[in-house]
């Protein structure tokens, strides 16, 4: 499974995001979409402050069953897993603090 900050080539499966056990954070997005490129500079900075914490970017868009089994109507959206489970989700994020306050949920379930 593809953990990078760039677009997976084949979309993964549900099952497989499931049985990620990791905290990992799965960004839904387009590569065109000017929210998500607005974005862009918070989530980097989300990420570059915490290095452990997986991320799996999704690039979606109509008939991509994935965003769809997690419901995603708006982009960017970042959804925040563990054992399986979302923990949080974060929808067009406009500062990084809605983000950290959204990461903070994986410190509360351990």
């Amino acid at each position: 499974m593809n953990t990078s900050s760039n677009p997976t080539r084949s979309e993964p499966s549900r099952s497989e995001i499931d049985a990620l056990q990791e905290p990992t954070i799965i960004e839904f997005g387009a590569s065109w979409c000017g929210y998500c490129r607005a974005a862009r500079p918070l989530i980097a900075e989300l990420l570059a402050s915490h290095p452990l914490i997986a991320h799996l970017k999704v690039e979606d868009g109509p008939g991509r069953l994935l965003g769809r089994s997690f419901h995603v109507k708006l982009w960017p959206t970042l959804i925040f897993m563990h054992h399986g489970q979302e923990v949080a989700r974060v929808v067009r994020p406009a500062d990084i603090r809605e983000m950290e306050s959204a990461l903070a949920q994986f410190s509360t379930i351990a």
